[in-house]
């Protein structure tokens, strides 16, 4: 049994030991990690959520590796909450990204934890956002969330995320991988790693068409609201003719950002879409402009005032998904079965329709 006010001080210090336990709490979903979750409440707020995610086989785990490394090399103190694949017998996480990231076992300013699925579709973990609070609290400046392989509709990394790296690769197959309706919409800065294997330069040409296509006919992506504001507020700036906040966070952009202008049909203005980097993570080969793009991109969230209403929407998202687990919990009751099972007999006798069951069965919860 854990003592809660030991755990909060501890994890306040950044002690490493306070920090696994009161994830082994969460991974539990033990009561009393609330009472830890509660405390820490006010300290959270302050890191910048990375997600890295894409495909099986695209080098997620090594690319994290060498951000790690990148950014300890400036001075920043990173988490890692690696969601793995769980074990069909124990339902813990099978360990593999971990194993990737040993070189950082022994520095302070690293902490990695591998996060087991346990059946939960998505690409995250259900103890994930809990996790991100523990970190947060405990002062690391950046927390990567590497996500399991994803495909078309495991997208819940954006609900969590301020900004998310896609991550792709060349051979996974023909142009239509590089457009899965679903998944390339959710991208803040998208990255083509092993950019040394034949077809990179092809895979890089078919996301920037597809960026491209995507702002040309006003489709729904996570960066176009963001990247209008930024040339809102590059536009202020210019009529102020004085710098300013804004102007130098948006300059930071500017700075680090490797975007390009989406080429327009005449009459149509111009509008910049996000970098796509290529890197090769076993060599380390553009880690370092990755990174740069990925801080200026939360210099653009912070300029625009978009991070604060990111944040405001995920955990909107989160009370309600929160809240309807609360809900499938009373279900799983045994008096709740009894009572589900009667409503069904209802049903398929005509005794009632579907509706008139479903709407005693809220009462019901309800009351």
């Amino acid at each position: 049994m854990y003592d809660s006010a030991s755990l909060v001080s501890g994890i306040r210090k950044g002690d490493p030991r306070s920090i696994a336990r009161s994830i082994t709490l969460v991974e539990r979903e033990d009561p009393a990690r609330l009472a830890v979750l509660k405390a820490i409440n006010a300290d959270i707020g302050h890191a910048h959520i990375v997600g890295i995610t894409g495909p099986p086989g695209s080098g997620k785990s090594t690319l994290t590796d060498k951000l790690l490394k990148e950014l300890r090399s400036r001075g920043r103190r990173v988490a890692v909450a690696a969601i793995d694949p769980s074990s069909p017998f124990t339902g813990g996480a099978i360990l593999g990204d971990r194993i990737r990231m040993q070189r950082h076992a022994d520095d302070d300013g690293v902490f990695i934890r591998s996060l087991a699925t346990r059946g939960h579709l998505g690409g995250l973990s259900r103890a994930t956002t809990e996790t991100v609070r523990i970190f947060d609290a405990a002062g690391f400046d950046d927390i990567i969330i590497e996500t399991v392989g994803v495909g078309q509709s495991e997208v819940d990394i954006v609900r969590l995320a301020d900004t998310v790296v896609l991550v792709s690769v060349p051979g996974l197959g023909d142009d239509i991988q590089a457009i899965k309706a679903g998944v390339m919409e959710i991208g803040d800065v998208f990255c083509v790693n092993k950019a040394d294997r034949d077809g990179s330069e092809r895979v890089i040409r078919e996301i920037r068409a597809m960026l491209e296509a995507a702002v040309m006919n006003g489709a729904a992506t996570r960066f176009s609201a963001l990247y209008q504001a930024l040339d809102q507020l590059k536009a202020v700036d210019r009529t102020e003719g004085q710098s300013s906040p804004r102007a130098s966070s948006s300059g930071l952009f500017d700075q680090g950002a490797a975007h390009h202008i989406a080429r327009q049909p005449p009459g149509h203005d111009a509008l910049e879409i996000p970098a796509v980097i290529p890197t090769t993570a076993e060599t380390g080969d553009g880690v370092s402009r990755l990174v740069d793009e990925i801080k200026a991109h939360e210099a653009a969230l912070v300029a625009t005032g978009f991070l604060r209403l990111r944040r405001h929407e995920n955990l909107s998202w989160e009370l309600g998904n929160a809240l309807a687990d609360r809900v499938l919990r009373r279900l799983e009751g045994e008096d709740r079965k009894i009572e589900l099972a009667d409503l069904a007999s209802a049903v398929l006798d005509k005794r009632k329709d579907f509706y008139e069951a479903l709407g005693i069965l809220e009462g019901s919860l309800a009351g």
